[in-house]
């Protein structure tokens, strides 16, 4: 099995910039990739002089435009300063470029032949931002024009289908090098599981210029090594992940990944970003997956999905956990248990004595938290702004129900004792808090209702900011999904998680 190279791709303005960023990451890669697109235009006459100032493998790269860089001086002068980067090459390789990133219709005899003369490799590269790269092994075959350049493919995937069909023909290309690379953030799998790829190396950026590479989703060398274990993947270890969209903030791989370190366990937990959960299944089943955490919104079609289900699952009418059992994905829900351990550690009770409670949302996490507060002996009452979905809900578990909105203050108010926010209305905003990020913005808080957000970022959501100022005590969702973590991960290894994460 190829074990893939980690590159920091260094954007920087300066080499001693991108110097810098070399020795600051030099635990975490392998390789480096020079950007000099990137570089300023005085900078980049120097470029010969970078390979000595460093101590690490160093790939030589001038990006066009067209092929997502920076450089627009034309290919007359792109060609002079690649001649001028390899010329006077030193006795010494380490004080040479190793590699040179030539595009696949880029051929310039001079060129190739003072490459191949100072063993400097070829990475021969094709840029697709418009779609996939399909027939892999004949595109490979037809970029590479000696048996030594190592073609590399990097394409911009319209789904998670085409990141499955990437990862179904790589293995057509394991009799050669090659560097497979589905960008954005539905081609993140690509990038952590370049082993099942067989790439050769998997591109990083430093954390200070992630904004330069943020479209293709580069992650940063220490988030790859530390939270996903990177160099100690192979053919044994067990997949699993989280799903859902657009999936651009979860805790769930820092939960998992942690936990995995400490028990030892040779898994790795990924992020899925996906259009459907129907594509995910479909991923899943390609790579292996053992089993997949699933969030908004796509409990609901987890459920109608799986192959079983367990009892919760058809109580709450959601799924929120698939777990392989041989060749059937069975279904599960954390959501449930986990609320109810976040819940009695805010409110310092188990059961839910006389206590009214106002649920905001009638989405899958509404489902589990209303089956929870059922359980815990609350009385409920479902407010949605569309009325038909908080009936719905209210009627499978007895409660009552009303549309979110002002006309209803006096019936939220009522059951005002505990409230419970499920929606995604305040997710990342910064912002002060407003109509369109409070989703009750109309509700004057009187300081002794307790407040429940299951957003958890901000740390400190719109509508907890107000009710935190009227002296009641606020939590936000990253409680739930620490406890509900906790099932999942029990799910996932049969074992117990065992203490507090580490990070927090």
């Amino acid at each position: 099995m190829v074990k893939p190279k980690i590159c920091l791709t260094l954007t920087g303005k300066t080499l001693q910039e991108d110097a810098d960023f070399v020795k600051k990451y030099s635990k975490h890669i392998d390789i480096v990739e020079l950007r000099v697109d990137h570089l300023s235009e005085d900078e980049q006459l120097n470029v010969r002089k970078f390979p000595s100032m460093i101590n690490i493998p160093c790939i030589l790269t001038i990006r066009r435009v067209e092929d997502g860089g920076l450089y627009n001086s034309g290919e007359f002068s792109r060609t002079a300063l690649f001649g001028r980067a390899l010329a006077f090459a030193d006795q010494n390789p380490s004080k040479n470029f190793a590699y040179v990133d030539f595009e696949e219709d880029f051929h310039v005899p001079g060129l190739l032949d003072s490459a191949q003369a100072f063993g400097v490799k070829i990475i021969r590269s094709c840029h697709k931002f418009d779609g996939p790269v399909t027939n892999l092994r004949q595109k490979c075959l037809q970029m590479r024009r000696t048996p030594f350049e190592i073609p590399k493919i990097a394409f911009m995937p319209n789904n998670l289908s085409d990141v499955t069909r990437l990862f179904r023909e790589a293995g057509s290309c394991n009799d050669f090098d090659h560097i497979f690379i589905a960008m954005g953030n539905l081609g993140l799998p690509s990038r952590i599981l370049s082993y099942k790829l067989g790439s050769f190396v998997t591109y990083t950026s430093p954390l200070e210029t992630k904004g330069n590479t943020q479209e293709i989703g580069h992650l940063d060398p220490i988030t790859l090594c530390d939270m996903y274990n990177f160099h100690n993947l192979d053919e044994n270890t067990r997949i699993f992940g989280v799903t859902g969209f657009p999936l651009k903030v979860t805790s769930s791989p820092l939960i998992h990944n942690e936990g995995y370190r400490e028990h030892n366990l040779n898994n790795v937990f990924i992020p899925l970003c996906s259009s459907s959960m129907a594509e995910s299944i479909d991923f899943a089943n390609e790579i292996g997956m053992k089993g997949m955490a699933v969030t908004v919104p796509y409990k609901h079609d987890a459920m109608e999905l799986a192959d079983e289900i367990g009892s919760e699952v058809g109580e709450i009418g959601a799924c929120n956990t698939l777990l392989k059992d041989f060749s059937q994905w069975v279904g599960h829900n954390t959501d449930a248990g986990g609320f109810q351990e976040a819940l009695s550690e805010f409110i310092g009770e188990k059961k839910l004595r006389r206590r009214k409670v106002a649920i905001i949302g009638a989405g899958g996490a509404a489902k589990a938290i209303a089956y929870t507060i059922k359980e815990m002996g609350g009385k409920a009452c479902i407010f949605n702004r569309t009325e038909s979905h908080a009936k719905s809900l209210a009627e499978q578990f007895g409660f009552e129900y009303a549309k979110l909105h002002p006309e209803n203050l006096s019936i939220l108010e009522k059951y005002a004792d505990i409230i419970i926010q499920t929606t995604n209305v305040g997710m990342n905003s910064e912002e002060e808090p407003n109509k369109e990020n409070n989703p009750i913005w109309f509700y004057n808080f009187k300081g002794n209702e307790y407040l429940y957000d299951i957003v958890y970022d901000p740390q400190i959501t719109p509508v907890m900011k107000v009710a935190k100022q009227a002296g009641c005590k606020v939590c936000n969702g990253y409680t739930m999904l620490k406890y509900q973590g906790y099932r999942q991960f029990k799910y996932f290894t049969g074992v117990d998680y065992d203490g507090e994460l580490k990070s927090e």
